[in-house]
């Protein structure tokens, strides 16, 4: 894995990937502190923070679109796949060398909360609260994007899927108020994930058998829950959006509350998305 950070992370600052990341993000960042917080006199620092997100929306793809499409460009992946390398540390080293970079990136802004404390009271607190927040937020964005990176054939494809499944996850909260709420629609929504289930295993074992009788479970076990635990069942498609919303959990950090809940929730995202990424590497290899 070291050898394969090192690489990623050199590679980094030998092309314009970095540059062109850092530069963006600080620019952006440095007019949005000037408006929101150097012409108004304002303080509050977490906000300003919290306002870069979708800023981040748009910068993420320039750093993790090369990470695996590079490799096929090069048409370098093989020697990768057949190296003695883990795919563990494939996967981590690539990762774990962007976000250092996003790591610097941050580290670079804490000039200028450093900046306000000069002309006023600063709560350091909410601020070191908000940073871990951003870190932990930005660190699952990386992770969507190395899944991407490893999707997508070139780097401008990488960059369009990165840039729309993060979109997809800042507007989440918005369509939560969209979706029906009655129990009905809950059950409803059920057995429609319990048939996309069915089908998945069907497509690989070609059992209908088995198929039948877990669909005929799944239905019986909807209809004695709807009619037994209704409540159970109100409000279940949102409460399914919302364990997807990456930002609702960063309001708790810009609050300066941090929450081991949160912390592990990111992590396991990012834990995932490396997870399957590593599973299509794997496919790669062995085909």
């Amino acid at each position: 894995m070291r050898a394969v950070y090192k690489k990623e992370l050199k590679s980094y600052f030998l092309t314009p990937g970095a540059y062109i990341f850092m530069g963006a993000f600080l620019l952006i960042a440095g007019l949005l502190f000037s408006l929101q917080n150097i012409f108004t006199g304002n303080s509050d620092f977490a906000t300003f923070l919290g306002s870069l997100i979708f800023i981040f929306l748009l910068v993420v793809p320039i750093l993790t679109m090369r990470l695996f499409t590079e490799e096929k460009r090069q048409k370098t992946d093989t020697l990768l796949l057949s190296s003695p390398v883990s795919i563990v540390g494939i996967v981590l080293g690539k990762y774990l060398a962007a976000v250092t970079v996003f790591l610097l990136t941050l580290v670079v802004t804490i000039l200028f909360p450093l900046f306000l404390s000069f002309h006023g009271k600063m709560d350091w607190a909410q601020i070191w609260g908000t940073y871990i927040g951003f870190f932990f937020l930005g660190s699952a964005f990386i992770a969507i994007g190395t899944f991407l990176s490893e999707v997508a054939e070139s780097q401008t494809s990488a960059a369009i899927l990165t840039f729309c499944g993060l979109l997809a996850s800042w507007v989440i909260d918005y369509v939560r108020s969209f979706v029906p709420m009655s129990s009905m629609a809950g059950a409803i929504f059920i057995l429609i994930l319990a048939g996309i289930a069915i089908a998945v295993f069907q497509n690989k074992a070609q059992d209908w058998r088995i198929s039948a009788a877990a669909a005929v479970v799944a239905i019986v076990v909807v209809i004695i829950l709807y009619f037994t635990a209704a409540d159970a069942l109100y409000g279940l498609i949102s409460k399914f959006i919302a364990w997807f919303s990456l930002t609702s959990r960063f309001q708790r950090f810009s609050m300066g509350i941090l929450k081991l809940d949160a912390v592990i929730y990111y992590m396991s995202f990012s834990a995932f998305f490396l997870y399957i990424t590593g599973s299509r590497i794997e496919n790669r290899r062995w085909s």
